[in-house]
């Protein structure tokens, strides 16, 4: 569901004269707009044509894993845990826009930090990408957790002692510099204040440095950063009540904002931000519904 590679080898094989046959659901990872596939020169179809060599896409390869996993001798779990990107299902209008107006209404109803991580039943409709994770592992899982990869990145800084002590006390900046996205979380206690997000390859140093100072100081706007083809700015009223000083960075690109604060290192490693974040998201969720399953005493 993911594009990038994919939709680029397909472009290359229609270029050299070749035909593509795509099933509505694969269909999608070159764009949400069906009819944009096909203006694109994709025939869709509900099968294979004879003659044609089938090329399945999916998120997730269990039986690979399985094979890897019996190696070790280590059994196959039943409970799962994903991060992956998804723009959400957005047909008729920018995706970048779809996206973060997923993050001005997360802010909108709270904001807290146990909400970015999503269960069988509390998946929004519209992430498309993280539905297609799901399928790919219905026969095996018992539960399923999923969660948006910058999410899941500055979760985990805060495994980070020093980057916990400092959110829970004043609040902080954590920024999660990836490959693809940077993305920043102005965060006091276990609330999210204020998102920014854009693509990373559109930042060059002395750029992301002056975005996230004025984040920071909430005086950065929605529309700048939109204009600039990133995704957005949000930043709640309530962001004033907090000073946000401290700043934390991670991600495999952190050096375009090591400048400005904290490299943090979650359990010692900065390579496992993500993996930490998804599950302490999983445990976070586990803990809330067991508090609120457990009669007050007394």
């Amino acid at each position: 569901m993911g594009g990038g590679s994919s939709s680029g080898a397909v472009k290359k094989h229609l270029q050299k004269g070749y035909k593509v046959y795509a099933t509505r659901e694969a269909a999608l990872t070159i764009k949400d707009n069906l009819e944009e596939v096909a203006v694109r020169g994709i025939i869709l179809a509900d099968f294979a044509p004879a003659g044609c060599a089938p090329v399945e896409f999916r998120e997730i390869d269990i039986p690979a894993l399985k094979r890897a996993l019996s190696l070790f001798e280590v059994d196959f779990p039943k409970v799962f845990a994903f991060a992956v990107q998804d723009h959400g299902f957005s047909p008729e209008w920018s995706n970048r826009a779809f996206r973060f107006e997923h993050w001005q209404r997360f802010l909108d109803q709270g904001g807290r930090l146990s909400d970015m991580i999503y269960d069988q039943d509390s998946l929004p409709d519209y992430f498309t990408r993280m539905k297609a994770m799901q399928q790919c592992c219905r026969k095996e899982a018992e539960q399923v957790w999923l969660m948006d990869t910058g999410a899941a990145a500055i979760m985990g800084t805060l495994e980070d002692s020093r980057v916990r002590e400092a959110t829970e006390s004043e609040g902080s900046m954590l920024v999660n510099v990836g490959n693809q996205h940077t993305i920043a979380f102005l965060v006091a206690g276990e609330r999210v204040y204020g998102v920014f997000e854009h693509h990373t390859g559109l930042l060059m140093e002395q750029k992301l440095v002056d975005y996230l100072g004025r984040f920071q100081e909430r005086t950065l706007t929605n529309e700048e950063i939109f204009e600039d083809h990133g995704h957005g700015c949000a930043i709640l009223p309530e962001a004033e009540n907090h000073k946000f000083d401290f700043i934390s960075v991670t991600g495999p690109q952190r050096k375009l904002a090591a400048s400005l604060g904290y490299l943090a290192v979650p359990h010692g490693d900065m390579m496992i931000s993500g993996a930490a974040g998804l599950v302490r998201g999983a445990l976070n969720h586990f803990q809330l519904n067991s508090a609120r399953e457990t009669p007050n005493s007394g």
